[in-house]
């Protein structure tokens, strides 16, 4: 029998080596033979039955003493307390770009979709394959190692937070529906915190230089904005005006 080439050997070990694998899974039996296979495998495994306990290992608790970082995430939906979809959003929404690994029982092509739009990276229904398991696992952690994982395109203050590339904006975990001119304004406010821009600057930003109209066009979408992200519009926290100037943000 043929022995690995000591460079593969060498890859693997380095792949293994001291990387830790969350399992967050509800039902004990499959639990228990995940971690079983994971840790055979070589990887350091830590495991949360609801997804409470995930949040506190996915130091998404921050009055919780924080957890060991983590280098993958295996993700049931069907959790109690909070749900692996949520889960999923909250990981992205604090700009972490560990690898998720969902593990489903719901396999219709849109229970994937979704699942993979908030954020997962890879998708496996139950019943599953161990060796289909572990191989995705060695996949995710091999891209992740050679640095193909990105933190999301997100703009974040407060409670507020803007995804550039899903042109989706979020208000205390809610998502909120903005025009395009409002998206473009807001996305320009939160990348340029604390600038205080004229009327006639917005207009040459978002409206362009051709534009032909009054600068009160910009006071009407401040209004509909501040109405659709702002606690109070009348004492806005986010888009504050700079009587004699203009507008800025925070």
């Amino acid at each position: 029998m043929l022995a690995n080439a000591p460079g593969t050997a060498i890859a693997e070990a380095s792949l293994t080596q001291r990387k830790h694998i969350l399992i967050v899974e509800d039902e004990l039996l499959i639990r228990d033979m995940v971690a079983t296979a994971l840790r055979d495998e070589g990887y350091e495994v830590s495991v949360a039955p609801t997804g409470q306990d995930a949040v506190r290992l996915l130091n998404l608790d921050r009055s919780a003493t924080p957890a060991p970082p983590l280098d993958l995430v295996i993700l049931d939906l069907m959790l109690p307390q909070v749900n692996g979809l949520d889960l999923c959003r909250l990981l992205r929404q604090h700009n972490n770009p560990v690898p998720i690994l969902i593990l489903s029982a719901k396999a219709s092509e849109t229970d994937r979709v979704i699942g993979l739009e908030v954020g997962a990276d890879d998708y496996l229904t139950k019943p599953f394959s161990m060796r289909e398991l572990v191989a995705r696992c060695r996949a995710l952690l091999r891209r992740q190692s050679m640095g193909q994982f990105q933190p999301p395109d997100v703009l974040q203050h407060g409670e507020l937070s803007l995804y550039s590339q899903e042109c989706r904006v979020l208000v205390k975990g809610q998502e909120v529906a903005l025009s395009p001119k409002e998206f473009r304004l807001l996305e320009l406010f939160m990348k340029h915190p604390r600038r205080v821009w004229s009327r006639d600057r917005l207009l040459e930003q978002i409206w362009g230089m051709d534009f032909i109209g009054d600068s009160k066009t910009v006071d009407v979408h401040i209004r509909w904005l501040r109405e659709k992200i702002e606690i109070d519009p009348s004492k806005p926290e986010y888009i504050v005006t700079v009587r004699g100037f203009g507008y800025r943000f925070g």
